[in-house]
């Protein structure tokens, strides 16, 4: 029996380094693209271009995220999945050296579209590995602590490459993401064992997952669900300024308890998705809706408002967690193909969230951001209910059954 047991914590310390990784290994992906926002204007002065044109780094990055998702993890399922994240951090460690020495602005673009393509490669290994790791119920909290260096890479990554670049420089807030994704590449060659793809599914056997319908149904229920929460956090800072009269520091600290509040979200998903997953997903439009009216109401008073960005955080963080198993749940049997999927679609639920997001201000005003948000919400609940009559739950196939085909 002690036996028993001593093999037991073995596997589990070695699956919590393995998910550890994972999520440090996203975090320096997710850094990489999201980061460069907070230095854009020491992009724009160090290059002596426009501060739109130094948007490119941010929206061609994510516009190549969206076409490749989908793509990029399929031509790439057969391979040795221990040497293809090798491959993708050395990728984007190359990326950031270049982006470091550079002093052409068309090269540091190109040097951060590169990597764009392989960024989906990584996120999409890193969920797969992390929920093939545990147990079919332990895999929902594996996806959920690896979503944690998502959201610490979309959130925190932001202040922090700030921060570096006034007070000290350009170039170090750049060698900041670089050093990120090579201390993760060393923990990958040291501590990750390689995981050759046993059974490869072909090409046409994962695309045909594009063939159900639940497949589409979830689809436009992430694009819709990410369009409900960055169609408006892309102006939150906005709304904070205008709408709530904050100061720019105050800002900062409500944007930062929106991150922490995010961090906090995805490990509460962890447990809800593996208690009932399609009520949770089912009841997220309603509590989100909830908060956007109270937003709306009282977003001109700041006490409210720091309540209600705590709140906002977690059912974000949540609402990432529930994108992620939606759609792997729709297509289990092509799990490296699904989680692209999901890349994808959030990113083109974030585009069309923010587009949207700035009609409305620019027709009605900053506080009716949040009804883009609203609308996106009523919709997706529109979606999901008509999945879940279309398919019971004793129908939904298991997560983990997902991932053991490719394991």
């Amino acid at each position: 029996m002690s036996l028993f047991k001593t093999g037991y914590v073995f596997l589990t310390k070695k699956s919590n380094l393995l998910i550890f990784i994972m999520a440090i290994g996203v975090f320096g992906i997710l850094n990489t693209e999201m980061g460069v926002i907070g230095i854009l204007p020491a992009i724009a002065e160090h290059f002596h271009v426009s501060i739109s044109k130094a948007g490119w780094l941010v929206s061609l990055f994510a516009l190549v995220v969206a076409v490749s998702g989908p793509t990029m993890p399929l031509l790439f399922s057969g391979i040795n999945r221990k040497k293809v994240m090798l491959l993708v951090l050395g990728v984007f460690i190359l990326g950031n050296i270049v982006s470091i020495f550079t002093s052409n602005f068309t090269i540091l673009l190109i040097a951060r579209i590169i990597p764009a393509f392989f960024h989906p490669i990584y996120c999409s290994l890193a969920f797969t590995v992390a929920a093939s790791s545990v147990s079919k119920e332990e895999a929902p909290k594996a996806v959920s602590k690896v979503f944690i260096g998502v959201s610490a890479g979309m959130v925190v990554g932001v202040p922090i490459a700030s921060f570096i670049a006034s007070a000290v420089s350009f170039e170090m807030a750049m060698a900041f993401f670089a050093i990120v994704n090579a201390i993760v590449f060393i923990a990958t060659l040291l501590f990750v064992p390689s995981m050759p793809v046993k059974e490869r599914l072909s090409s046409g056997a994962q695309l045909s997952v594009l063939k159900k319908s639940i497949t589409w149904l979830s689809i436009v229920t992430v694009i819709l669900l990410n369009s409900a929460v960055f169609g408006v956090y892309s102006y939150f800072a906005e709304y904070l300024k205008t709408v709530t009269n904050m100061s720019s520091n105050t800002i900062s600290l409500m944007l930062f308890i929106f991150g922490g509040a995010n961090i906090i979200g995805n490990i509460v998903a962890g447990k809800l998705l593996t208690k009932n997953a399609n009520k949770l997903v089912a009841s997220f439009p309603f509590v989100l809706g909830i908060v956007y009216i109270l937003l709306f109401l009282f977003g001109q008073f700041t006490l409210p408002m720091a309540f209600i960005t705590l709140f906002w955080g977690i059912l974000g963080g949540i609402g990432g967690n529930i994108n992620q198993y939606w759609i792997i749940s729709a297509a289990p049997e092509a799990p490296d193909f699904a989680n692209g999927l999901f890349i994808s679609s959030c990113n083109v639920g974030t585009t069309i969230g923010a587009a949207v997001g700035g009609l409305f201000i620019s027709e009605m005003g900053t506080p009716y951001v949040v009804f883009v948000g609203i609308l996106s919400l009523i919709l997706s609940l529109v979606t999901i209910l008509l999945r879940n009559y279309i398919y019971s739950p004793t129908k939904q196939p298991s997560i983990k059954a997902s991932t053991c085909l490719s394991s």
